[in-house]
């Protein structure tokens, strides 16, 4: 069985780690991420970190990969960013943005109004013909999945048309429709 925790994490150049009273501090060209972590030890060394535990206890077992991934996606964060697009399916969804401030068209009486934090770069894109798209960066890749996830479950993909709100790519269960 192969172990994510295992495998060094390689810092690029440009991106700071220091690990001080079980924080670990990431800092990069896009921002500065902070993780508190427990049961594992961890150390930075020749341009790489590495997480070990002390034993093969279930519960060290678990924390020993998780906390290995969040640190990978803290350095990548910092150091690339992540991007999330949404896209609007059905007759009359819109989206649109004024600085932080997504204003989304759904089918409901009213918009929905989101104000978004400060760390997600938001843009909405809208061409005739196509759906809209809203495109979330950021560098807290936490932070991104759960706003997108907010914006998803206003209205989620129904399986007999698939209108609604879809991430780009993603692969909907269709459903066959009454059969006359």
């Amino acid at each position: 069985m192969s172990r994510i925790g295992k495998n060094p994490v390689v810092i690029p150049a440009g991106v700071t780690v220091e690990v001080a009273n079980n924080v670990i501090n990431v800092k990069g060209k896009l921002g500065q991420l902070s993780q508190e972590y427990s049961d594992v030890t961890v150390k930075v060394e020749d341009g790489q970190v590495t997480v070990e535990r002390s034993s093969d206890l279930k519960d060290q077992r678990a924390k020993h990969g998780l906390y290995r991934s969040l640190i990978n996606n803290m350095i990548i964060g910092v150091s690339e960013g992540f991007t999330k697009e949404l896209e609007l399916v059905g007759v009359g969804y819109r989206a649109s943005n004024q600085g932080q401030k997504l204003d989304l068209a759904l089918g409901f009486s009213h918009n929905i109004v989101l104000e978004l934090a400060p760390e997600v770069k938001l843009e909405t894109i809208s061409e005739k013909g196509k759906n809209p798209i809203v495109k979330l960066t950021s560098y807290d890749k936490q932070l991104l999945g759960q706003i997108a996830a907010k914006i998803r479950g206003f209205r989620k993909p129904e399986p007999y048309k698939g209108k609604g709100v879809k991430f780009v790519g993603e692969e909907l269960r269709r459903k066959a429709g009454k059969s006359a």
